[in-house]
């Protein structure tokens, strides 16, 4: 009796021990998060008979339920005499169907920014709007009323008609939890993963721009900027680029564009060609865009070095279509591939699949006795967008978008990059700490910041509210080079995080 009883739980502690392994190793379950891309154009009616300023935004929303969403959004001026007035902020709305294609659409967006000699005051700014849509099933088309009002000292204030188009853009989500845990592609056939995934692509890169006609003719612009690419097929993509002046000349210029592509590899996949045509805004730190509509064909070369990684050489033009701005570019850069959300495709085979982690955060940020152009010092608030990509489970790479909203600003904008860690959940499972150091180009406003290149240390935590939302709040400090800015900052704000599936 005793002999069955010792197999009976020698067996059962088998059984356990196999049940908790499982348990542990469980696949996280797919989950949809539901968006929308948006395009839209309006146009503001400037102060002191100055003609009108074309404005043209490009959003991100996220779908908080069946009639409500949030995002981000950023503005850039395509018309009119302000190139480089640009703005950063927060979306929130609803939608309600009045049939089963016509619906309302009614948000507001907050945010910072402006141009050099614009009267932006501080650079705070509110645009709500009342529009009604069609869904066309691939794209929804609005158009309605908007009013704009740079409220911090600003003069512009404006109320306007407004249309934009609406994309349907979801992704697949796990818990931010599950980063770096690996599984066979065997397993994941055998669950909802089993799916087309996505490839898109990260470029971060220095780009030279030398001007052929117009202002600064002669000079090369220094250039350090971030690329993100989508691809629509094996050989076709869309994609989104930023760039910002760090040294060549006075610094404020900035550039945002978008626009599509071609894509072809060779040598086995080891070498790609991709020509490029993008359209967007630019101007800022003297280079003189007029109304700021710029165009952007470019040709470069990609070169695999490991794994998904690729170096890449460009060459292209930077220039309004009037040619009254031309530019030559070329630079080079780092690019990492990544076929995301599902582990079938219909030119690769996947042997694992790897969850890694994601974060975007949006706060504010207040830089102390900020030193200005004029020799005196002055408090400035920026509104801020960071985009954190975890390259384990602690170390991350982070790209970084900041706009002034408070404290006679209005014009400064920043783009730096660099990478940071963050620790395990501490005080159960709630809260982490971090610390980063971005660096890159930043100007205008009055900022003393020389030819841009700043450099920005920082420590913070993150405390979690639910399990994709966590409130964040750091300490750090700016210093520019070739400028007399040399400030403590701190910030707070949310932060929006999860893993996602990349295959290999």
């Amino acid at each position: 009796m005793s002999k069955i009883i010792k197999r009976t739980l020698i067996v059962s502690l088998l059984m356990s021990v196999h049940f908790f392994y499982a348990q542990t190793n469980l696949i996280p379950e797919r989950k949809t998060q539901e968006g929308f891309g948006q395009i839209d154009f309006l146009s503001i009616k400037m102060p002191d008979g100055e003609q009108n300023m074309d404005y043209t935004g490009l959003h991100y929303n996220l779908k908080l339920n069946n009639w409500s969403y949030a995002g981000i959004g950023l503005y850039g001026a395509v018309g009119g005499i302000r190139g480089g007035f640009f703005t950063l902020g927060v979306n929130a709305g609803i939608q309600q169907k009045i049939t089963d294609k016509l619906f309302i659409d009614a948000g507001i967006h907050f945010g910072g920014g402006g141009g050099k000699s614009a009267k932006d005051g501080g650079g705070a700014f509110i645009l709500p709007h009342l529009n009604f849509g069609y869904d066309f099933k691939q794209f929804s088309a609005t158009a309605g009323y908007s009013y704009v009002n740079f409220f911090d000292g600003g003069e512009i204030k404006s109320d306007q008609f407004n249309i934009a188009i609406q994309i349907p853009l979801s992704f697949e989500t796990a818990s931010f939890k599950e980063r770096e845990n690996s599984f066979s592609v065997d397993d994941l056939k055998n669950t909802s993963w089993n799916v087309l995934g996505n490839q898109i692509s990260m470029l971060v890169h220095l780009n030279n721009a030398r001007v052929t006609k117009g202002s600064y003719e002669g000079n090369t612009i220094r250039l350090a900027g971030f690329e993100l690419d989508s691809y629509i097929s094996d050989n076709f993509f869309f994609f989104v680029k930023v760039d910002g002046a760090y040294h060549g000349i006075k610094a404020g210029y900035m550039d945002v564009f978008l626009g599509g592509g071609y894509h072809l590899s060779m040598n086995r996949n080891r070498t790609n060609i991709l020509a490029k045509f993008g359209v967007g805004a630019g101007g800022g730190g003297g280079v003189d865009t007029k109304g700021g509509f710029l165009i952007y064909p470019d040709i470069s070369l990609e070169q695999k070095l490991f794994s998904n990684v690729y170096a890449s050489i460009n060459k292209g033009y930077l220039m309004s279509p009037d040619s009254h701005f031309v530019s030559s570019t070329y630079g080079l850069g780092l690019k990492y591939y990544i076929d995301k959300d599902g582990v079938t495709s219909e030119e690769k085979e996947f042997s694992e699949g790897k969850f890694k982690g994601f974060e975007a955060v949006i706060k504010q940020d207040l830089y102390l006795n900020a030193a200005r152009d004029g020799g005196f010092n002055q408090n400035m608030h920026q509104i801020s967008l960071q985009i954190n990509f975890f390259l384990n489970k602690y170390l991350y790479a982070t790209g970084q978008t900041s706009f002034a909203n408070f404290g006679d600003a209005g014009a400064y904008a920043e783009g730096i990059v660099g990478l940071g860690a963050q620790t395990n959940s501490l005080f159960n499972n709630t809260t982490s700490v971090f610390a980063q150091v971005l660096g890159g180009a930043a100007g205008g406003g009055g900022i003393s910041t020389g030819q841009g290149l700043i450099i920005k240390p920082s420590i913070g935590v993150n405390h979690q509210l639910t399990d994709n939302l966590n409130l964040r709040a750091g300490v750090g400090y700016v210093k520019a080079r070739g400028g007399t800015l040399s400030s403590t900052y701190m910030n707070l704000g949310v932060s929006y995080r999860f893993s996602f599936l990349s295959a290999k």
